[in-house]
């Protein structure tokens, strides 16, 4: 337990850092949007997860896409809204109310919907309008292969409680990856 409440304080920090650390202007609720999504995933669990060490898998998180040395700003913000963005088409599938509380589930989703909407103004600040759309395309394409090994995965477990914990840890474990980044770039302001 103590190693998934680390997973969910890395989220934490990586999703609600300060508003300036890259580089536009998150509204100030954004920091009580990320601390309400980590509870609300947090509670979503109905299953221990060493009842499920059998249905483990490496999903292969991509770390370049995360490495900050390389990463511009505008490509930082697409990355975490890729993460979100994945996350959220995880939770809208048909299975995924099969396992959580539903209404659990509604409310992580309106919360990643508001922080990626968020996220898109920065995207649109940080690079125009044209822009954003190029600083998704290269940082991103390892991440949605990701998603899609994840989203495989849950097919042939055949949405299982025990393949849904697998994910939900594993998708605390994919964003405690990119704290990196962001400490690299608020070194960098």
């Amino acid at each position: 337990m103590a190693f998934l409440l680390s997973l969910l304080t890395a989220l934490v920090v990586f999703s609600a850092g300060p508003g300036g650390a890259l580089g536009c202007d998150l509204p100030q609720d954004h920091i009580l949007l990320s601390r309400e999504n980590l509870e609300l995933l947090s509670q979503m669990s109905t299953i221990s997860p060493f009842f499920c060490l059998k249905d483990r898998k490496d999903f292969r998180f991509p770390r370049a896409t995360v490495d900050g040395s390389q990463v511009q700003k505008a490509q930082a913000i697409a990355v975490l809204h890729e993460m979100l963005q994945q996350v959220s088409n995880l939770l809208s599938t048909e299975n995924s109310s099969v396992t959580w509380n539903t209404t659990l589930v509604d409310q992580l989703r309106s919360g990643l919907h508001r922080q990626l909407e968020d996220l898109e103004a920065c995207l649109v600040e940080e690079m125009g309008e044209e822009g954003s759309a190029l600083a998704m395309e290269g940082p991103t394409l390892a991440l949605k292969r990701y998603f899609q090994g994840i989203r495989l995965y849950l097919k042939e477990k055949k949405y299982s409680d025990c393949a849904w914990e697998v994910v939900r840890v594993e998708i605390m474990r994919s964003f405690s990856s990119t704290r990196a980044l962001q400490e690299r770039l608020r070194n960098k302001d």
